[in-house]
């Protein structure tokens, strides 16, 4: 069943402008959109330009154009790219990521370590990608070292459990999962681990929606939360981890991947039909609940009302 503990609900959009979005990005911030306006929640737009390397000003512009696309109307965020750029971007926010993670390292001494590892050489090692062997923990490196990056010291065993509104009862191994993650990079900027739950905690947010393939984040996020000093809050989070959408051959829907000529669902189909329609089919409704965004949540509203909400993802 979707159902949501007594605390008002405050939930996020939160794309990354690293690529145009795809259906499958589509399709989460409409989840998103409708169980938040179900719950009679807030909603913020969030938008990730922590990686300013791929970051293009079309793929900002896409966002909200994609959003205005879907019909999705949000409370709190940016009106356009410029307001983003003046007032949002998470560029302007760098200073409170570093005070934090130099707070942690004060408080938790051993919790992180200093990496020297590039991901050629991990991966020529055959290492669990993004992780490492724990090797340079041993080496003594230090933190202040010149691009070395900052790892998080997961002990062997970490087990992080999730009550999850859609899959249930859910433990990670995250040391088998991600292992020693990275919290912040060669650059000196945090890494999106750290950043996603600053902000997600500065902003009070309480239900989170995800694709399954962000399950071992979310693990990594919880644990993170508990070594970060003030953002123990985010423990309290609900999340909500929706099945995912692939490509053709099977593969998972991903910016990284797509073509040049790749446009994103707002230039791929012919209206937001086909987003409700994959909306509807993740929570089990019929076609004809799918026409439009205001039918889509009618159907939700009467099936929630009368008790018999089931998800199927």
């Amino acid at each position: 069943m979707w159902q949501l503990s007594s605390i008002p609900v405050v939930s996020r959009l939160a794309p990354t402008p690293s690529g145009f979005l795809h259906l499958g990005n589509a399709v989460n911030f409409t989840l998103t959109w409708l169980l938040t306006r179900q719950a009679g929640g807030t909603l913020h737009l969030r938008i990730d330009d922590l990686d300013r390397a791929r970051f293009r000003p079309a793929y900002l512009e896409n966002i909200f154009r994609t959003l205005e696309w879907l019909g999705l109307d949000y409370d709190y965020g940016p009106t356009g790219p410029a307001d983003f750029e003046r007032n949002f971007s998470q560029q302007h926010r760098l200073p409170e990521y570093e005070a934090t993670l130099q707070a942690a390292r004060l408080a938790h001494p051993r919790v992180f370590y200093a990496c020297g590892c590039s991901r050629t050489e991990l991966a020529r090692q055959g290492v669990l990608a993004g992780s490492c062997p724990g090797t340079c923990r041993h080496a003594a490196l230090t933190l202040s070292a010149p691009k070395a990056a900052w790892r998080a010291h997961v002990p062997s065993g970490s087990i992080v459990t999730i009550q999850d509104m859609a899959q249930g009862l859910v433990q990670i191994d995250l040391t088998a999962e991600l292992g020693n993650f990275v919290v912040r990079k060669k650059d000196g900027v945090a890494a999106y681990q750290v950043a996603s739950v600053l902000d997600d905690v500065r902003l009070g947010v309480t239900c989170v929606v995800r694709g399954l393939d962000l399950l071992p984040s979310t693990a990594a996020q919880l644990w993170l939360a508990s070594q970060l000093p003030g953002q123990e809050g985010f423990r309290q989070v609900q999340f909500y981890h929706h099945a995912l959408f692939t490509t053709s051959s099977g593969e998972k829907l991903s910016k990284s991947t797509q073509a040049s000529s790749q446009r994103g669902i707002v230039e791929e189909a012919d209206s937001p039909q086909v987003v409700y329609e994959a909306v509807a089919h993740l929570l089990g409704l019929p076609e004809q609940a799918a026409t439009s965004l205001s039918v889509l949540r009618e159907r939700i509203a009467q099936r929630h009302n009368g008790d018999t909400w089931a998800s199927s993802v």
